[in-house]
């Protein structure tokens, strides 16, 4: 392990400093040519280059005016409004691509991967969602592991989310800009209010901007009110949104751009659990019985890009940032309990992760004969401290018995110790273009090495299942990826690419230990295999923005992935415990899964100059566990949107259907959400009298169907005359407001 470490540090280094060493040489050899450079300033539209993660055919891009316009304020928005392959799972809190979430799937703002983090024990999990969409300038969504430039994490697909620059706000021949927005969602009652202003001095530019959202319980169709497991309307909430950036950026001669950037996002939600009182039992109606979520993520960085001044420099782009990062979440409950273990009940229950980290690439190309290369070589790295702790007052504490009652009551401790991980990487890739022939072919290839150290700490040793100190756990991976592009003419692009993909266990599917004697026991496993992925795609491009398209065609094997299950007798005491101290089970996670998932997706545009315009997409996907033959449920059924709309310079509207069909029945989702279709429309104005200004409003579920959300409900407890709980939002409305200056 030794020898891996001393290679990936050695490896790191040495492009650490070949970034260096080019972008040096690329400045003295501008220096000597004599040339007076000029600060260079991005403005307008900003172009992907070679080394970014977005740089690929198997991305789609959503810029801030599309977001807007329609009124996308949230992933779930996203998958619904514009990309169909892309899904939001509320009851984890994570994007799902390509029938994979969570930790499957990698979200970066600015660059920087935000970690998925999940409590098994506590029912807190969460990452994507810890972004507010006013700060945004584009959504990239990648599809598919992208090895050379995402690497770990990546199987299903990435999230990008670039965050809003002062350029993005200042308009040419100005020296400052903003925008302020404000509206009303009735889907959650919501209310959402921001600003942003951007001021540039000579070189310099700086940025603030804040945004608030207060709303309540999102919507459904239940009608059953009142308290106990009957109810079907949705436990009453309310919460509160915060989000607040600044950027700095300075512009230097030479092409030379560096950057200071502070973001502080915070969510806090208190719903009553109306549903979970119930006459006679532990949670009665005459009581106190609340829980709180909380979701904080903050981030300072130090970013530097640049851009050559001339074409015969040696290093054509770079990129670095350097960052400190920490996510937390909160899971919370206060209540009133009854019954033998009669008092207040209280728990605070925190996960977080927080560390430095480092990631930067360079571009350069050359020629060599006939061929065009672009070079691209970058290295990633994240060192953190992963925690967990439960903090609580009940009539159990301070613990008092390792049996029934008490013994199924475990807080004041740490399910798992605090742990530091690395995690560090190196990649290349050489896009080759062989001369006028519109053939191009991009070799890649990522290097990921990470390393899990637990520690002990007295909250750990507190636990009464009286856990071990386990061992650390370390291990690498080489991801290589080829793809083959032919522009057969301006308007079609055709591509395939072979990829492969990685994913790390996580601290707390290595490390959490939750239960005890007299009860259950959930157990991790610092044993786990690294996951990995073989994915195969070929699809095209077509047309532009008045009229084309796209297909893609996917097939992708899995191995080894990590999921929970329950242990047998033998296994239990393989794993050093006695299977009759734990009468309600013994659950871990194993690596126990082979799996394929492969689909198809499509879409196609056309803009009339009679002003009219239509849209399609589908997305079908399928996911079979190769074990058991069993889909995976984890794979959204299929979607479909089609649109239609009007537009003129000042005002349009559209109509859009979606169509998804119900969960199959050789699916293993506990409640299998029945097929449906839905019609939105929108409409926007932009007056003349009021230059930057933009009025959006719609109406969504028109006919107000009854449906659910398979992703939503394949784990949820459906009981039977209480299915309408779990039913999405009815007809709604959207107003927004948004004034640029």
């Amino acid at each position: 392990m030794a020898s891996r470490r001393l290679r990936s540090i050695l490896t790191t280094c040495t492009a650490l400093a070949l970034l260096s060493l080019a972008a040096e040489a690329s400045a003295q050899q501008a220096e000597q040519s004599g040339t007076a450079l000029e600060p260079i300033v991005l403005k307008g539209k900003r172009v992907a280059k070679a080394g970014d993660a977005e740089n690929t055919p198997t991305a789609t891009e959503t810029t801030e005016a599309q977001l807007e316009k329609k009124q996308v304020q949230s992933i779930a928005d996203l998958g619904r409004s514009i990309d169909p392959g892309v899904n939001f799972n509320r009851a984890t809190n994570s994007v799902n691509i390509r029938g994979l979430e969570g930790n499957r799937v990698t979200t970066l703002v600015d660059g920087i991967p935000l970690s998925y983090l999940r409590d098994n024990a506590r029912e807190t999990s969460g990452g994507a969602d810890s972004v507010d969409f006013f700060s945004l300038a584009t959504v990239n969504v990648v599809k598919g592991a992208d090895s050379s430039r995402i690497g770990d994490g990546a199987l299903g697909g990435a999230l990008l989310f670039r965050t809003l620059e002062p350029d993005d706000l200042i308009s040419e021949g100005k020296d400052w800009g903003g925008k302020v927005g404000t509206g009303f969602d009735s889907a959650d009652d919501s209310w959402y209010g921001g600003a942003a202003i951007a001021k540039r001095i000579e070189n310099t530019s700086i940025m603030f901007l804040g945004s608030y959202k207060k709303g309540h319980e999102l919507d459904n169709r239940g009608s059953v009110g009142g308290y106990g497991s009957d109810r079907t309307k949705r436990n009453p909430a309310d919460y509160d949104q915060y989000n607040m950036l600044f950027k700095l950026r300075q512009d230097v001669e030479g092409g030379h751009r560096f950057g200071l950037t502070a973001e502080r996002f915070r969510f806090d939600k208190d719903i009553d659990l109306k549903q979970a009182q119930v006459p006679g039992t532990n949670y009665r109606p005459e009581g106190k019985h609340t829980s709180g979520e909380e979701n904080e993520r903050t981030r300072v960085s130090l970013d530097y890009e640049y851009e050559a001044p001339s074409t015969d420099s040696l290093i054509d782009d770079a990129k670095a940032t350097l960052y400190w990062q920490r996510q937390e979440r909160v899971d919370s409950q206060d209540s009133i309990r009854f019954g033998s273990l009669a008092g207040p009940f209280i728990r605070n229950n925190e996960i977080s992760e927080a560390g430095f980290g480092f990631n930067g690439f360079f571009d350069s190309g050359f020629e060599v004969g006939s061929v065009n290369h672009t070079l691209t070589l970058g290295t990633s790295m994240f060192f953190s401290k992963a925690e967990q702790y439960s903090a609580g007052v009940d009539s159990c504490t301070p613990f008092t018995s390792l049996f029934p009652p008490c013994s199924m009551l475990h807080t004041n401790q740490s399910d798992m110790p605090d742990v530091d991980s690395s995690k560090v990487s190196v990649y290349a890739q050489d896009r080759m273009v062989f001369g006028d022939s519109g053939f191009s072919l991009t070799p890649g290839i990522r290097f990921d090495w990470y390393d899990h150290s637990p520690k002990d700490t007295p909250a750990y040793l507190s636990n009464p299942a009286t856990p071990v100190l386990p061992n650390g756990s370390s291990d690498s991976a080489f991801s290589p990826k080829i793809l083959a592009e032919y522009q057969l003419n301006k308007d079609v692009t055709l591509f395939g690419q072979w990829a492969m993909g990685f994913r790390s266990p996580t601290s707390n599917e290595m490390y959490l230990t939750y239960g005890g004697v007299g009860s259950y026991l959930s157990i991790g496993n610092p044993d786990l295999e690294p996951e990995t992925s073989n994915g195969f795609e070929v699809g095209a491009r077509l047309g532009d923005d008045e009229f084309g398209g796209s297909v893609n065609l996917f097939y992708n094997r899995y191995r080894n992935f990590i999921d929970s299950r329950s242990y047998s007798s033998d296994e239990i005491t393989a794993a050093g415990y006695n299977p009759a101290d734990f009468p309600f089970g013994v659950t871990g996670y194993q690596n126990i899964a082979r799996a394929k998932i492969y689909g198809a997706e499509f879409s196609v545009h056309k803009s009339f100059v009679n002003g009219f315009n239509t849209r399609a997409g589908l997305a079908f996907t399928r996911g079979v566990n190769m074990e058991t033959d069993q889909y995976l449920n984890s794979v959204a059924p299929l979607k479909a949107i089609v649109g239609i709309g009007y537009a003129t310079e000042t005002w349009g509207v559209d109509a859009l259907w979606t169509g998804v069909k119900g969960v199959s029945d050789k699916s293993t989702a506990s409640f299998k959400a029945p097929g449906y279709g839905l019609v939105d429309l929108t409409a926007w104005w932009e007056p003349e009298q009021v230059k930057g200004l933009s009025i959006r409003a719609g109406i969504y579920n028109v006919f107000d169907r009854k449906y659910w959300d398979a992703l939503n409900t394949k784990d949820a407890n459906v009981t039977a005359g209480a299915e309408d709980y779990f039913t999405e939002p009815g007809r709604s409305f959207k107003i927004s407001l948004t004034q640029r200056f």
